[in-house]
């Protein structure tokens, strides 16, 4: 039997090859530069096969209007909520396509190696449909997998399934609507505004139902802090020296906006400045262990800590999933099986110079099965390290480290420790101080990312009286919030389901990429263009705006209900239609608003 093998990409292709063939593989030229085919030998369901191992380059096929509707000056562009589709090869990809035509016709069987993820199953379902159309009698399987490793891939091997049609017709869904919403208003905009501003005579003005939204996070949160303005407030500071240190104590008022009142109470502790401690207590604390790992906490924290791009930091897992360093990194699961192989994969690591003593003091007893989050896709595990690699730099050695000191911290202890927490009455105004110490630091040993900080306080008793050192009244002024780093945009879009966690990076990156926004010293700002649009569209007041989440993260919800099967593609599709045909012939109709507003800001 001679069965196809493809992958998603070359370098998945090479990698599933190896494992399979056992280092007997024969490297043949495929019609692609791009993508060989590979050819091994191998045991399947107790039959010898000839297998070819070959790959795509991501989608094989592209969607476009037909005919006229293809020309921007031709038609009008609300008539591409209607128009015609249809589906060709990407021009880019044809000898990647002839190459499996011929491959598929001496078939017998084809194993479907894309991303175990809803765009993966897409794409093999494009695959599949051009082996098909090469040889109508092909049986077509979908191996399903998590981790390049060689126990995962014969195992996928050895009981394929079917493909998820549910999937394919979510991305069928979301592929139809995000061409035709994003041509429809893309060619408005472009069109109407290249006329009015000569600084956007060449420019594309496009629309995304996610790049919007990801905008409108970037616009609301400059205009925040814009318009701030600050609020005067007034407190009381109690400090005491004790024991060579300084102990502050928290006014448990916090703040007040009134400075008479905060004088009068002030006076009062003036008046009668001994301070008696009310309580004195001490307990037991712990600050909890990380959950597992997930995409969007992957990318929030590539930002964070490891200075580096989400866009960066989601090519960078990707590049050491191929490698089967660390597992799938696409994934909502931040749950582990109680079945997963934990001393396995610790183990793995126990050779490392730098984290290997820790490994094994988890394997001595010290291993605490992690903690369950509430999210789980039922595709893929958390992230997690799957080999031990000595030979990295540069940014895979960042994110191969990040990923493991997580996990191996997620099978740690809590840290532990003591609280103590005094609380103090000075005429009847009452304040407040903390202390800690730190008994054992467990999971922070590894995972180096966090701090917590001992804060030792003197002794205190219930009861005890003492003199202030110092009792002032202060003035402060509210501060402005933040402008959005990194972290915080890609928590904003999480939360409120702009993109998918294997999507968000790239809504990101677009923004940037379309100058609707820049980056400055880590921060996001808006462009020109990119606050006019925003603002000018708030002013069409659009039942629901465009530049808001609601309507991107309905249109993902109906993406699940595809999924779960309870909606079909038509549905959401139509029902998508009528909603965004409606805001585009009111955006339409009063463009005039959107034009005044970005002409208050691109004009000289």
């Amino acid at each position: 039997m001679r069965v196809l093998n493809v992958a998603e990409k070359p370098s998945l292709a090479r990698s599933i090859a190896q494992i399979l063939g056992g280092g007997e593989v024969q490297v043949l030229e495929g019609r692609s530069k791009y993508c060989k085919n590979f050819r091994f030998l191998y045991q399947l369901g107790g039959q010898r096969c000839e297998m070819i191992m070959t790959s795509v380059l991501g989608h094989l096929m592209e969607d476009d209007f037909a005919g006229e509707y293809r020309s921007w000056r031709s038609v009008s562009p609300q008539e591409l909520f209607d128009a015609p589709i249809s589906r060709i090869v990407n021009e880019k990809m044809k000898d990647v396509h002839r190459n499996l035509v011929e491959q598929a016709r001496q078939a017998d069987r084809l194993l479907l190696w894309t991303d175990c993820d809803r765009e993966g199953e897409n794409i093999a379902y494009e695959i599949s449909q051009v082996c098909r159309t090469a040889n109508r009698r092909i049986e077509v399987l979908r191996p399903r997998f998590s981790v390049i490793s060689a126990r995962e891939i014969h195992q996928a091997c050895a009981a394929p399934s079917q493909l998820d049609m549910q999937q394919v017709h979510a991305v069928e869904a979301r592929r139809e609507l995000d061409l035709r919403i994003g041509a429809a208003f893309t060619r408005l905009q472009t069109l109407r505004l290249q006329n009015r501003f000569p600084a956007l005579d060449k420019k594309i003005i496009s629309y995304g139902s996610c790049q919007f939204p990801t905008l409108g996070f970037v616009v609301d949160r400059f205009l925040r802090v814009e318009n701030f303005v600050p609020e005067p407030f007034w407190k009381i500071d109690v400090q005491l020296k004790r024991d060579d240190s300084t102990v502050a104590f928290l006014w448990r008022r916090v703040h007040l906006f009134d400075r008479l009142c905060c004088m009068v109470l002030y006076e009062a502790c003036v008046e009668q400045p001994r301070a008696t401690v009310t309580a004195a207590r001490s307990r037991p604390v712990s600050k909890r262990r990380p959950l597992p790992l997930t995409t969007v906490e992957l990318q929030k924290n590539a930002s964070r800590l490891l200075n580096m791009s989400s866009n960066d930091a989601m090519e960078t897992a990707e590049a050491l999933y191929i490698r089967g360093l660390i597992s799938y990194p696409r994934t909502e699961t931040d749950r582990f099986d109680t079945k997963f192989p934990f001393s396995q994969m610790i183990e793995k690591q126990a050779q490392d110079s730098t984290w290997g003593g820790f490994a094994q003091h988890l394997l001595g007893g010290g291993f605490r099965m992690p903690r369950q989050g509430t999210h789980d896709d039922r595709a893929h595990p958390p992230i997690h390290p799957t080999g031990h690699a000595s030979n990295l730099s540069g940014r895979e050695l960042k994110v191969f480290e990040f990923v493991t000191r997580r996990f191996l911290a997620c099978c740690a202890e809590d840290a532990r420790g003591r609280e103590t927490t005094v609380d103090v009455e000075i005429a009847g105004e009452r304040f407040w101080t903390k202390g800690l110490i730190v008994d054992a630091k467990n999971y922070l040993e590894i995972y180096t990312y966090e701090r917590w900080n001992a804060r030792l306080l003197p002794n205190f008793q219930q009861g005890e009286v003492f003199m202030p050192s110092v009792l002032n009244m202060q003035e402060g002024r509210t501060s402005a919030p933040n402008l959005l780093r990194e972290p915080d945009l890609i928590a904003l879009m999480d939360a409120n389901g702009i993109g998918t966690d294997a999507t968000i990076h790239e809504h990101i990156k677009k923004i940037l990429d379309r100058e609707y926004a820049f980056k400055q010293q880590g921060f996001f700002y808006p462009s020109t263009l990119g606050i006019g649009l925003a603002r000018g569209y708030d002013r069409i007041d659009l039942e629901q705006s465009l530049t808001k989440p609601l309507l991107r993260r309905k249109m993902e919800e109906n993406m699940q209900r595809i999924c779960a099967g309870n909606l079909s593609r038509t549905e959401v599709v139509q029902e998508s239609l009528d909603m965004y045909r409606l805001m585009y012939v009111k955006t339409d109709n009063n463009l005039n608003a959107l034009i005044q507003e970005l002409a208050r800001y691109l004009s000289p």
